[in-house]
């Protein structure tokens, strides 16, 4: 039995009639750009996120890009974030002229590690010194929230803007010290994916930016447009960062049925790590478990820990059985970043990550066959390694 870390075609399988009807809708209108499909699921994300306002735009990179520009980052910006990530995190960062100044990540949860912030803010290095701190930039990696009330507490000491990459954590929630908050809505601003992958994914591109603020949700409409109000005057230089009708037809669909399929996903999460314990296979870490939180993880991807993870990648493929590594070049080590002076060691928490995670197949269409057969081969292959070694 094959068994793919995704299969979209079964979720479409269930929504085929109601989303073709509502695509439907969309091509007699003859709507396309922007319009009352997109308002409206902007309306149904921002009351998702618990966020006043929320701005449809063309992609998780874009959102993260347009937030930064509406937060006026430039050139002598400081801009703090994990070296763990996907690559756009850092690259809309150095899109605008900025340096990002990167922090360690946390080896239970992926995501930045606030005593590490801490100390990058306290003790920058010398090529830092002469920039200005502007922002931080956590990312909610796999689903889960990155623990925000320090961040945030940093944030305000140090008179830095909050940017959330939220971009695989729709509707993860966090027990902030206030009360549960659901990712994107406790920075200045947060940032997410449709991209077809994530739990809420579109047929394309597609992303949003929720934020609190009214002028802040202004200028990023504005810069998502070319800069223009009214039509064609442009009071600041923007881009084409516009959410197709379309996809915002298909996302305001199954964002009806998303907590359920988060709640699949938990489901399966926790066979697994079942299944793995007291193995050398090392399940990830829901932190939150327990405090007050229903969404406490959303398993964007199931990611665990592997001794030899590549010659286990290399078994699993060849058992038919579909994973992925994420990440394998932490962004401190990529060819094109390599002005930034960053070097092999700087970070080891995230290069140990880059050797050893594994994300297996966890959507809530799995059946119990499905992972038994991944269980066993993950099993078999970790066995053969220590039976070799």
């Amino acid at each position: 039995m094959k068994v793919p870390l995704l299969d979209l075609t079964a979720q479409y399988a269930t929504l085929r009639d109601e989303i073709r009807a509502a695509i439907d809708e969309v091509c007699d209108s003859q709507r396309f750009i922007l319009g009352p499909v997109v308002e409206t699921f902007e309306r149904h994300v921002a009351e998702y996120c618990g966020a006043p306002h929320a701005i449809g735009v063309s992609s998780g990179s874009d959102a993260l890009l347009v937030a930064l520009m509406a937060l006026e980052v430039g050139p002598g910006d400081a801009v703090f974030t994990t070296p763990y990530s996907f690559f756009a995190t850092v690259g809309s960062i150095v899109r605008l002229g900025a340096t990002p100044v990167l922090v360690d990540i946390d080896p239970v949860t992926f995501n930045m590690d606030p005593a590490r912030l801490e100390e990058a803010l306290d003790r920058p290095a010398e090529r830092f010194r002469d920039l200005n701190a502007k922002a931080v930039l956590p990312v909610h990696l796999f689903g889960q929230a990155a623990d925000m009330d320090p961040i945030l507490d940093l944030a305000r000491r140090y008179g830095l803007r909050v940017v959330e990459d939220a971009a695989q954590a729709i509707g993860a929630e966090y027990p902030s010290g206030s009360g549960p908050r659901r990712a994107g809505s406790m920075g200045d601003a947060g940032c997410f994916s449709f991209f077809p992958s994530k739990n809420l994914g579109g047929f394309g591109d597609g992303g949003m930016v929720t934020t609190a603020d009214a002028a802040l949700a202004e200028r990023i409409r504005l810069l998502r447009n070319h800069g223009a109000h009214p039509k064609y005057y442009h009071p600041l230089l923007g881009g084409n960062f516009r959410l197709d009708a379309l996809q915002a037809a298909v996302l305001d669909i199954k964002l009806k049925y998303l907590g359920g399929w988060h709640e699949g996903r938990r489901r399966n999460a926790q066979r697994y790590t079942e299944a793995f314990r007291g193995t050398a296979v090392k399940p990830p870490a829901a932190v939150y478990e327990g405090r007050g939180v229903v969404h406490f993880h959303i398993y964007n991807q199931y990611v665990v820990r592997v001794p030899e993870r590549d010659r286990v990648v290399r078994a699993l493929k060849a058992a038919g059985v579909g994973c992925e590594v994420y990440y394998p070049v932490p962004l401190h080590r990529q060819e094109c970043l390599s002005g930034l002076s960053y070097r092999a060691g700087d970070f080891p928490e995230s290069e140990k990550a880059a050797r050893e995670a594994l994300a297996l197949p966890v959507y809530p269409e799995l059946t119990h066959e499905m992972q038994d057969r991944v269980i066993g081969a993950v099993a078999g292959a970790v066995r053969t390694r220590s039976a070799g070694s």
